[in-house]
């Protein structure tokens, strides 16, 4: 990709809460960098964006938009990328469904998703929607590792201003139960690529009768490249899902927590199973009717109510199906969402934490907060939301005013790990044997199988791994205490371990390898005691821990300092870790009051102009992005972040005062007297105007925002929303 009239800056366009945030905060950014003579650019990587982009021949020729998930995929693999990247949908297959419908009533003639594709049509068009689904950003644009860490400002606010933590007591009954063997922890098998065995493979299917079917080809595996096959047996899933649901306590919660938007595969299989046999008996009873209804138990009991509404006989025995279960641990008691009713409403990493930081409460369907059984089938992780329960039933909750700082360096490059497995997941159509074979037609693993069961392969390439490796090194020495969290006794970790141990060998250093148990427990001792601690991990603890310590130390994960520096010499900026809070843009469409915290946004923002200020020797972006730094302290000093409620601050009115706070320290720095002299009337206008900016931006509050649509919200609309205040519009532009 040629760097010609490439801008400085690329700030990504995406979905719910973040999207709205940035309707207000971009403006502002574009205003400020310009005069520093830094140019920004906007490309979408929403999930309608991705689905016209993949529909160009279902459109007008207006209709039609450019594919900017592929364009980024090609710029991050430069040394020009400066990519500010906000959280976007992993969209489920519900959510993908809600989006096209929407995408229609728009006039734009995208085709329904086929379920069970009967043409080659129908393939193609599953196929490019299968390409949208889940993860389909992240695997893309992650060319390098990740390195996550709680900026100063944010980590030493917390400990001035200590979140409410609930209580722990040693005899909770909150608990993790996983399965007890025939997962995909107990089931994998890992090898790294020789030299010899490098080049093409497929993944080939031999049924029970003899039959093959070839259900991945065009594999291409390079020398050192880990590569892993496994399976979770639904016949055990199942088992010791009804095993739990048997075993719950009276006046315990029955959870379920997975990934089934990122593990855009696997996942929602899992969710469906657990739904299928909370309803066994309902379901024995009606399932030809339910057929008849278009019902899939992956799409949770959400759908499954909507479908029989008004059908009194199924209500009725619906009711009494779910009376005679346990109580469930609720997403939303006053709605009455359950754990069970949204597949893209279970996510692990932040559902977890939420439990863990309330003293191991989850909220019940009566609106009251119970201990609680958390079903996580596989063991690959469960271990560490296991262990960490254990240890705060045993030293009770961590003290937030003197606790360090627990960052993280991931191994996510190149699709690394289960997050790139998307392609190489199947369910199992009958008994038979799945085999990897490779050009040469040796078989590099095989795993006999059964109907049902999932089964899936991972990669992780040399280079990405060698890079992890030197960044984990890099930040130990930064920080002080770290451990690279890998298990001898499974058989990917036990690759990794080849790896890591010549290298930190070779760098002298004598950091500890430790399983994810007993990591978990050394970074919480270590933290306990006030000191710093790099976790260096694989991509899915990358996920599950930048969520679980940012929560437990800081009340979210939304503020975490997010940087991804890609192999090829180029950075991407996340902004936290967050999700995309479609609950904030309820209250949008309700009461106008967005509580969406861009603090993660300021943070990647400033961490983009020092990478643009050293990549292209521009002093100007050093100090646009000094002082994006001074003003991100202010905000929290004077705690003028949003809060919850109509008639207090909410993202809007935190983006005035990041603008003031940031003019100002514009104004007040030396370096650049002509910079100075641009923001000395801007800071003093902001400040001037507070009063009448500060009414015009709550006098919108208490009543319905109309934002034109919701996957496809109209950008003049949402503008009219975001940007309220005639004076601040005025003085920004």
């Amino acid at each position: 990709m040629a760097d010609t009239n490439m801008p400085d800056i690329i700030y990504t366009k995406v979905d719910e809460a973040p999207e709205l945030a940035r309707a207000s905060l971009e403006p502002i950014i574009r205003a400020f960098a310009s005069a520093a003579g830094v140019s920004v650019e906007t490309r979408d990587i929403s999930v309608a964006g991705r689905i016209l982009a993949v529909f160009p021949d279902h459109l007008t020729e207006a209709q039609r938009v450019s594919d900017d998930l592929a364009w980024l995929g090609e710029l991050v693999k430069t040394p020009s990328a400066n990519v500010i990247k906000l959280p976007n949908i992993s969209a489920s297959q519900p959510q993908l469904n809600a989006a096209i419908k929407e995408l229609q009533s728009k006039g734009f003639a995208v085709p329904d998703y086929p379920v069970e594709p009967a043409t080659d049509a129908e393939r193609d068009i599953k196929a490019r929607y299968d390409a949208v689904k889940g993860s389909a950003v992240n695997p893309v644009l992650r060319e390098g590792n990740s390195d996550r860490r709680a900026a100063k400002a944010v980590k030493a606010y917390a400990k001035a201003h200590p979140h409410r933590m609930g209580k722990w007591m040693p005899e909770s009954k909150t608990h993790v139960a996983s399965m007890t063997g025939d997962d995909f922890f107990a089931n994998e098998k890992s090898a790294t690529i020789t030299a010899a065995q490098a080049g093409g493979a497929s993944i080939v299917f031999k049924a029970a009768d003899g039959s093959e079917k070839v259900l991945k080809k065009g594999l291409k595996y390079t020398e050192g490249e880990v590569v892993d096959a496994t399976f979770l047996s639904a016949r055990a899933l199942r088992a010791y899902i009804k095993a739990q649901i048997a075993a719950t306590a009276p006046g315990v919660l029955f959870s379920v927590h997975l990934k089934a938007t990122m593990m855009k595969v696997s996942d929602p299989i899992l969710f469906g199973h657990f739904v299928s046999v909370w309803l066994e008996d309902f379901i024995a009873t009606h399932g030809a009717e339910l057929d008849a209804l278009g019902w899939n138990p992956n799409s949770g009991l959400g759908d499954l109510e909507r479908k029989i509404a008004g059908n009194a006989v199924l209500e009725a025995d619906y009711k009494a199906a779910m009376a005679g279960r346990p109580a469930l641990y609720m997403v939303n008691s006053d709605k009455g969402i359950t754990n069970l009713h949204v597949p893209s409403d279970v996510i692990i990493d932040a559902s977890m934490p939420a439990i863990i930081r309330a003293g191991g409460k989850g909220w019940g369907p009566d609106g009251k907060e119970a201990d609680a059984k958390c079903c996580i089938p596989d063991n690959s992780y469960a271990c560490v939301y296991d262990e960490t329960i254990k240890y705060f039933k045993e030293t009770g909750a961590l003290d937030v005013t003197t606790a360090g700082a627990a960052s993280n360096v991931g191994l996510m490059a190149q699709k690394a790990e289960e997050y790139g497995s998307h392609p190489t997941t199947f369910e199992i159509p009958s008994k038979g044997i799945v085999r990897i074979v490779l050009a040469s037609g040796e078989v590099l693993h095989e795993h006999a199988v059964e109907a049902g069961d999932i089964w899936r392969s991972a990669t992780a390439k040399k280079a990405p791994i060698l890079d992890w490796i030197q960044l984990g090194i890099a930040r130990t020495r930064a920080t002080g205490a770290a451990a690279f969290w890998l298990d001898k006794n499974r058989a990917h970790d036990a690759q990794l371990i080849q790896y890591v141990e010549p290298a930190l060998k070779e760098a002298g250093i004598d950091i500890p390898i430790m399983d994810p148990r007993a990591a978990t427990r050394f970074t919480l001792e270590t933290i306990r005691a006030g000191k710093d601690c790099v976790t260096i991990t694989g991509n899915v603890l990358r996920d599950y821990l930048t969520d679980l310590f940012p929560i437990l130390e800081l009340g979210t994960s939304a503020k975490m300092l997010s940087i991804v520096k890609l192999m090829n010499g180029g950075g991407m900026f996340e902004t936290g870790a967050g999700g995309t809070a479609p609950k904030h843009v309820q209250q949008v469409q309700e009461e106008n009051h967005l509580r969406w915290d861009s603090l993660g946004e300021f943070c990647a923002l400033g961490e983009s102009f020092n990478f643009l200020a050293e990549s292209k020797n521009n002093p100007k972006a050093a100090l646009l992005g000094a002082a994006v730094d001074a003003a991100t302290q202010k905000v929290l000093d004077n705690e003028d972040s949003p809060q919850g409620k109509v008639g207090q601050n909410d993202n809007r009115t935190s983006h005035y005062f990041f603008a003031r706070y940031w003019a100002e320290a514009l104004a007040e720095q030396t370096e650049d007297p002509a910079l100075a002299a641009h923001f000395a009337p801007i800071a003093r206008a902001l400040a001037d105007g507070e009063a009448q900016i500060v009414a015009e931006l709550h006098a919108v509050e208490g009543k319905p925002a109309d934002l034109g649509g919701y996957y496809l919200p109209d950008a003049d609309k949402v503008a009219a929303v975001m940007r309220p205040s005639g004076a601040l519009n005025a003085i920004i532009g």
